[in-house]
């Protein structure tokens, strides 16, 4: 990213429609300005996208954060170079219109097969999924690959365990995954009748056919998952086992 992502935030300019816009008081104004400076700073140096969390941890008390970074999202909304919403968190992006200047170095990725588009989009409608799930919707059975070639691209994540007999690993999506396809939240995913715009989806569908309406918060285990241990991170080999002392 260019250092010039980090130049100071445009001066604001006083006036009715800036009275408006935020807080009258020119010391409210100020102190606003300033904290708008820090959040700048702290997201343009990190190299994940920030959350709303950190970034209040490390302002000044009282600020609005969330007025903060809408104002700052608005200087940043015609430049080069632009400020996003991932998730709960803030991230700089190349503007999507000069996404073409940087092709020529970016890394070629292999692309994902038909198998794996199919899984990750019942992953991202359906979530929390199980592989049986995964199954019974496509009609045909899933390879393991297909899963660790989605985990390996940090889209998918293990999210607990389905309190069924059994208990099914169950799969969701990642922040990584909002970040690739340019997501505020999970709910932004397009609808029926943008994907039939899109040419994604048959104009003849059935009559009762429906898309499930995604959860609002993925992090959030519902009433049937239950949490992952360290003892299932062991068997699923996403910890190293314990070594016991004789």
């Amino acid at each position: 990213m260019s250092d010039s992502v980090g130049a100071s935030v445009v001066p604001f300019v006083t006036g009715e429609d800036d009275e408006e816009a935020g807080p009258r008081n020119p010391a409210e104004r100020l102190h606003l300005a300033e904290a708008m400076r820090m959040a700048e700073a702290i997201v343009f140096a990190s190299a994940e996208p920030v959350s709303d969390r950190q970034l209040a941890q490390r302002l000044p008390d009282g600020i609005d954060i969330a007025a903060a970074m809408a104002e700052l999202q608005q200087v940043y909304a015609r430049r080069g170079v632009n400020l996003v919403r991932v998730g709960d968190a803030w991230a700089f992006r190349t503007a999507g219109d000069l996404a073409f200047l940087m092709s020529r170095d970016s890394v070629q990725q292999k692309k994902l097969s038909r198998a794996a588009l199919e899984v990750l989009a019942i992953i991202a409608y359906h979530q929390p999924v199980t592989r049986a799930e995964i199954e019974d919707i496509r009609g045909v059975e899933t390879s393991k690959g297909t899963l660790d070639t989605l985990l390996e691209t940090e889209w998918v994540r293990m999210r607990g365990r389905r309190k069924t007999p059994g208990r099914p690993v169950t799969y969701g999506t990642t922040e990584n995954f909002l970040d690739h396809f340019a997501l505020e939240e999970i709910r932004d995913l397009p609808g029926m009748e943008e994907l039939k715009g899109a040419g994604l989806l048959s104009a003849r569908m059935p009559s009762n056919f429906s898309i499930p309406l995604p959860p609002a918060d993925p992090d959030d285990l519902t009433e049937d998952e239950d949490p992952l241990t360290d003892i299932d991170l062991e068997e699923l080999g996403l910890l190293t086992p314990r070594v016991t002392e004789e």
